[in-house]
């Protein structure tokens, strides 16, 4: 006799995987807004640009910037400059950034 399938199980583990797929979508997303240099803009500005962007009808203007967003993902795109408060090395400021004791 077959084992009955553990339905609550597979759905709860498919929950599970959605939500780490939605996660990790997520985190991608940041790590691009970081990665572009839009972090420097204002939360305001930068969604302004992506509703304006999600909306745009003009298909050569969308072309393009596909193009140079392509570039951007093939590391043929210009890096932005480190901001203030950006350290391009990844590593601590001077003094090693923690408390001393």
């Amino acid at each position: 006799m077959r084992k009955p399938r553990d339905f609550d199980s597979e759905l709860k583990a498919l929950a599970d995987k959605a939500k780490q797929l939605k996660d990790r979508r997520i985190r991608q997303l940041g790590e691009l807004v970081v990665a572009t240099g839009a972090d420097a803009l204002d939360a305001d500005v930068l969604a302004g640009a992506l509703l304006d962007a999600a909306g745009m009808k003009d298909t050569a203007r969308k072309e393009a910037w596909r193009k140079s967003g392509a570039g951007f993902f093939l590391g043929k795109a210009r890096t932005p400059a480190p901001g203030p408060d950006r350290n391009p090395e990844g590593t601590l400021p001077f003094g090693g950034g923690g408390t001393s004791a």
